[in-house]
């Protein structure tokens, strides 16, 4: 009998603070997904260094090396990020700029929520870089959701209901994007 490994996923958390709603949103799909896949928290960004295209390819910062590693080893990512005036913010940008002359996320699964007062720039910049650096998505695989803290409690849970099934859409549409991928 033939028995499939738990699929591993990074997920990439855009926000600085640990309490946001993004890392909330990151909780509840790591314990949806529990029988899914595995759901390993990558929430470092503000340890890396600034980017610098000198260091990109030689000499590079032992802390890139891992996150890329990392990413490169994953069966599937998900950035989940908020928006800061209009964009994304520079912590997860710096990350991502480390990788660009990389092929990490190249034809890697890619799930991305954009959960936010509005998040409508920031998710459609998310999705435009993520598209120049050939991650596969889908629209399924993407996510905004919008006035995100009051569809969660003080307690992390999801109270709004439409916010929890369009995450449990998300959650299947990424394992079938997993499934499928030639990574």
């Amino acid at each position: 009998m033939y028995v499939q490994s738990m699929k591993n996923v990074i997920a990439i958390i855009g926000s600085a603070t640990t309490s946001s709603a993004n890392h909330k949103l990151m909780e509840y799909i790591r314990s949806e997904a529990r029988n899914t896949f595995q759901v390993t928290f990558y929430n470092r960004l503000k340890t890396l260094p600034h980017f610098d295209p000198d260091l990109s390819l030689e000499h590079t910062p032992s802390e890139i090396t891992e996150l890329r590693n990392l990413i490169q080893n994953a069966d599937g990512v998900i950035i989940s990020t908020p928006e800061y005036v209009f964009s994304i913010p520079s912590g997860l940008k710096n990350a991502i700029e480390w990788c660009v002359a990389t092929t990490v996320f190249s034809g890697k699964p890619l799930g991305s929520i954009t959960a936010s007062t509005s998040g409508i720039k920031g998710h459609e910049e998310l999705q435009l870089i993520m598209r120049t650096l050939m991650a596969t998505f889908t629209p399924e695989t993407t996510l905004l959701i919008q006035g995100v803290k009051g569809k969660i409690d003080g307690h992390g849970a999801i109270i709004d209901i439409q916010a929890r099934e369009s995450l449990q859409r998300f959650i299947k549409a990424l394992f079938t994007l997993i499934g499928t991928g030639s990574h």
